[in-house]
Order: C-alpha cells, then structure tokens, then sequence
C-alpha cells in the first residue's frame, strides 16, 4: 500500500488542511493518508497547544467519515524528541508492506538539509513538497524522489483560528462543522 505521512501538530486540524491531504492522496497517487499528529515536545513547552490526546481526537473525528483519510497517533509512542527519519524507520519495519511518501511544507523544504539523516531520507523515501507564499520553490532543481503538490494556495493556519477564538470571532469556515464547538470551548478555556 502506498501510504502518505502528513505530519503535524493540527493545533486545531482545519479545512485546509483537509483539502491539502486529498490534492496530496490524488496527485501522489496514494492509497491512504495518514495525518501523523506530533505530540508535544517537552523542550518547547507550547501553552497554546492542547493536549495530544485531544489535539488526536479532534482529528480522528474530522476523518470518520473521509475516505482513505486517517488519524495516527504513531509518534505519541516513540521516544522524544522524536526526529522524521526515526518515525520512517519504525514504520518501515513495523508496516514493510507499505511505502511511505512525506509531505512537508516549502518551508520545511529549504530547511530540510538541517534535519536528521536528511540524505537518507532522500535517498529512502519520496517527499511532495505543497507551496507555501514566500518560499518559492524552483522544481527544476528537486532531486529525482522529490516532486511538487500543484495544490492552490489555502490561506487558513491554526495560528489565525486561535487568534479569531480570542477575540471572540467565528471560526465556522475554517474548520470542519462537527468540531467547530469544541475547538471554540477548547481553545477559550486555554486563554
């Protein structure tokens, strides 16, 4: 099976973020998609981030009913900090059945020859890399296992959706009905 990893925080997870992983499913050709939710790191004490177990419930609810969509709490399990090439490892050995492609932001991109064991992650696994304004990539210049999502720019980030809670405003666009209610009391109890 050929199985998408879309990691991240999803503090809350919105409807971009939704609409980023089915572009993602479709254009890599993908049988699944699977939205790693990353547990808090305990060096960056974040108090605007929820706990993991809600922060995987809200997304576990989103993707119910979304076809080929699922929440992973695979990361919450391994030991902290918890670095990509680690997490590709473990799930290479523990799913050998399956091949994984990364999805990561342009920003991630032009950061990446800082992360752990990047060579070997390119050299190992695919990486679709989605567009982010101000981080113009230059697909001409991708090694061969990477390519680049050809997804519109979706302005939604979890950083405006808390900032609209706090100031009273509504979020009823930005994220999926069914946990609209809950992030609102989630995130107005944090303040």
């Amino acid at each position: 099976m050929k199985v998408g990893l879309y990691g991240g925080s999803f503090n809350p997870i919105h409807n971009g973020h939704i609409a980023l992983a089915e572009a993602f499913l479709r254009q890599a050709e993908l049988d699944e998609v699977w939205f790693m939710v990353s547990p808090q790191n305990p060096l960056k004490a974040n108090a605007r981030l929820l706990d993991d177990k809600i922060r995987f419930k809200m997304v576990q609810k989103v993707l119910k009913h979304k076809r080929n969509l699922i929440a992973c709490d695979y990361e919450f399990h391994l030991p902290k900090p918890s670095y990509t090439w680690d997490t590709l490892q473990r799930l290479s050995n523990d799913f050998p059945q399956h091949q994984f492609t990364l999805l990561i932001g342009s920003d991630n991109w032009t950061a990446f020859d800082r992360w752990y064991h990047h060579e070997d992650i390119l050299q190992n696994y695919k990486i679709v890399i989605y567009p982010r304004l101000g981080d113009e990539i230059d697909k001409n210049e991708l090694p061969d296992s990477v390519s680049l999502l050809n997804a519109e720019f979706i302005n939604i980030s979890s950083t405006e959706i808390r900032e609209r809670i706090a100031n009273g405003k509504s979020i009823d666009h930005l994220v999926p009905a069914e946990i609209a209610v809950e992030v609102t009391n989630a995130y107005s109890h944090q303040s």
